[in-house]
């Protein structure tokens, strides 16, 4: 009927709803999606939100274009909606609230390349550098280098002290707004290695723990299963999907690590992962992280859905 462009701006979206009232909008996942979904919903439009991952139509196009990608966009939604493998974003609260960890990530990925730049300076004048926490390294980087040397990286530590005062402020405002609008993530906090952080964006990506007819579903959602290759007699095992949101994978590896660490509590979970790297291999020490962290992505949602007390060794609960 009619080919044009139009900006991501709320008056020409609105423009667009009043010219096509309840019609179906087709766009693909990206920056922009989440709201415009929402919004064009609010106008009454019906929205389908297309995971470019599965589009293999669209990029793998040998002549790839964005007139192209929205003809076959339009063409997918109007003839199987599932080929698009539509997803479903989070709520306008919940992507709010996940500004403050998104932020505190920011910043902790800025102090980590600050902290690499001033290593290298040191290292290049040849003096040893210390291996402190990320917290204290601001504090003892200078405590036994000469003045001309503090004084070239003066500024640099500076900024890493104050990033750190940010971050500690960020992880209190973090864990006072999982403590009071959201009192489930108590639940999950009863895991070792599981903190305000790692609960509270667990909860606010899953959202429903109900969406999942079974807990095990959560693992191929956060992308920790492996992929398949099944051909006639042949089945391959892949490496696993990385499908979902890379930083909650990112938090959840990091908590496995915890659990299978010289630190983590005693636990079926870690005695599970310890066996699976027991020849001490890298390779098994990565497979037994993985995981462990699919099996306690599992164990969350359980603990979310029952609002249960978690109990290291079930099998011996009495």
């Amino acid at each position: 009927m009619k080919e044009a462009t139009i900006h991501n701006e709320r008056g020409e979206l609105t423009e667009l709803a009043r010219e096509y009232p309840g019609a179906t909008v087709v766009m693909e996942a990206g920056t922009h999606s989440p709201w415009v979904s929402r919004y064009l919903q609010e106008q009454g439009m019906q929205v389908i939100v297309a995971n470019p991952r599965k589009t293999r139509a669209i990029y793998e196009n040998v002549r790839k274009s964005d007139r192209k990608d929205a003809m076959m966009l339009a063409r997918l939604g109007r003839m199987d909606p599932e080929l698009l493998y539509p997803i479903e974003h989070g709520s306008r609260e919940a992507q709010e609230d996940m500004v403050q960890i998104k932020l505190r990530d920011s910043l902790v990925r800025s102090r980590v390349a600050l902290i690499n730049a001033v290593r290298f300076i040191l290292k290049s004048q040849g003096y040893r550098v210390s291996n402190p926490s990320s917290d204290r390294f601001h504090k003892v980087v200078g405590a036994e280098l000469p003045e001309t040397i503090r004084a070239m990286i003066a500024h640099n530590v500076a900024a890493i002290g104050e990033i750190t005062e940010r971050i500690k402020a960020l992880d209190k405002e973090i864990s006072r707004l999982a403590a009071e609008r959201y009192p489930e993530t108590e639940y999950l906090q009863q895991v070792s290695g599981v903190g305000p952080i790692t609960s509270l964006y667990f909860v606010l990506k899953v959202e429903n723990p109900h969406r999942f007819e079974s807990t095990r579903d959560i693992g191929p959602y956060l992308g920790l299963c492996p992929k398949r290759d099944q051909s006639g007699e042949t089945d391959k095992e892949l490496h696993v999907s990385k499908c979902g949101d890379r930083y909650l994978r990112k938090l959840l590896v990091s908590a496995a690590q915890y659990i299978i660490g010289p630190f983590g509590c005693p636990s079926a979970l870690r005695e599970y992962g310890m066996r699976l790297a027991e020849d001490g291999t890298g390779r098994a020490k990565k497979r037994a992280v993985v995981a462990v962290a699919r099996k306690l992505a599992v164990l969350l949602l359980t603990l979310w859905k029952g609002k249960v007390c978690y109990e290291p060794y079930p099998a011996l609960a009495v």
